[in-house]
């Protein structure tokens, strides 16, 4: 077999890396749509429960800080409290 040009070389190592991404986005998707289900099926479970009335209850005040004890540091949002709905593409 004759030896491949350096642009030839080049172009299959093109080639080459771009099955491996496009592999790698096919991955990706199929993980962001299992995320996605997930997330609506949660979404399901939370409606349903707070329409037969399930309620978390209130959070405890906070105490005031020890003398000699740094205050405590402002609690983080809860993660997903604030999730937006999700949009299904497709």
């Amino acid at each position: 077999m004759a030896e491949l040009t350096e642009q030839q070389s080049h172009l299959k190592n093109l080639l080459e890396q771009r099955a491996g991404l496009i592999a790698e986005i096919n991955e990706l998707n199929s993980q962001a749509a299992a995320k996605r289900e997930l997330v609506l099926r949660s979404l399901g479970a939370i409606e349903y429960l707070q329409q037969i009335g399930v309620e978390l209850p209130a959070p405890a005040e906070e105490a005031a800080p020890v003398e000699g004890e740094a205050p405590a540091p402002e609690a983080a949002p809860v993660e997903g409290e604030a999730l937006p709905e999700p949009t299904v593409q497709g």
